[in-house]
């Protein structure tokens, strides 16, 4: 590819450190969620269904990954197409009083890998794909 078909494409990341005060309002909606995406329970995807209710109930992390959805935040911007998302979502140690508490740089070696993909949630939503190691990726 030329400079100028590559420079067409960002990559663009967003890191955020978001407080959980209400465990049980985020798994309940994100079980809403669920229901609304499989439907009835039962049926060719029952298996994957309750796999994905269970770890929103037990995992906050889990609950608000399958919330979050990246097309949603690039729908409504002009000029633009996402060809590409994937997201993950983990429980940290975390202190807000503590003035280093937010270093970006730790992630960077990870994320820059051969083929650019970052490993994303466990629990599918909104027409996400699993790949061979367990994870969800979302592609467009």
């Amino acid at each position: 590819m030329s400079t100028s078909e590559t420079s067409r494409y960002v990559r663009l990341r967003v890191e955020m450190v978001l407080e959980i005060t209400d465990a049980d309002a985020l798994s309940g909606t994100a079980l809403e969620s669920l229901a609304a995406e499989y439907g009835e329970p039962g049926g060719d995807s029952a298996e994957e269904r309750t796999h994905a209710e269970s770890a929103v109930r037990e995992d906050g992390a889990e609950a608000l990954a399958s919330l979050i959805d990246p097309f949603d935040l690039v729908s409504e911007v002009p000029g633009v197409e996402l060809t590409q998302a994937s997201w993950s979502s983990e429980s940290i140690a975390y202190d807000p009083q503590d003035p280093d508490g937010w270093d970006l740089d730790d992630d960077d070696d990870e994320e820059d890998g051969d083929d650019g993909d970052v490993d994303a949630v466990g629990v599918p939503h909104n027409g996400e794909e699993n790949d061979d190691d367990g994870g969800a990726e979302r592609r467009a």
